[in-house]
């Protein structure tokens, strides 16, 4: 359910992201903060990514997960992740159709971002751009929709 406040959770299966030994390292909590939503509505998607299903456009997320846009900010939480390096790739789904729109030359027809705020250069940035380092307990980023490259 979307509350007003624009924070949602995301179920996930456990054995997907939570350490698998025990004695492992504190299960990490993940809030991603997406700045600049559009009123325009939709759905905001977002991706999460480890380094060996970030490149290409075809890689298998971790987690995909699709919101409800609230503009200005839209938060989607992330429960009970294994920490470790992870990418984020977003967009808002104006028009709900689960694909990101671009025009005939490519140009993107809706916002998207990535984690560490990289900008694309004719294609998404490197894995190494946008990694961040997620460690047992809460941990936050933010990512600000863009228009243009």
């Amino acid at each position: 359910m979307i509350r007003s406040n624009t924070a949602v959770t995301v179920a996930l299966c456990a054995a997907l992201l939570l350490p698998r030994a025990a004695g492992a390292t504190e299960p990490a909590t993940l809030t991603i903060k997406i700045e600049n939503v559009s009123e325009k509505g939709g759905l905001v998607r977002v991706a999460l990514y480890d380094k060996s299903d970030y490149d290409g456009h075809d890689g298998s997320p971790l987690l995909a997960t699709a919101v409800e846009a609230r503009a200005p900010v839209t938060v989607v939480k992330v429960p009970a992740m294994r920490p470790g390096e992870y990418a984020v790739k977003l967009f808002q789904d104006y028009y709900r159709t689960g694909a990101f729109v671009t025009s005939a030359l490519g140009v993107p027809e809706e916002p998207f971002g990535f984690s560490n705020d990289a900008r694309p250069l004719l294609d998404q940035p490197s894995f190494a751009d946008t990694k961040f380092n997620v460690s047992g307990g809460t941990n936050e980023i933010t990512v600000h929709l863009q228009s243009t490259f």
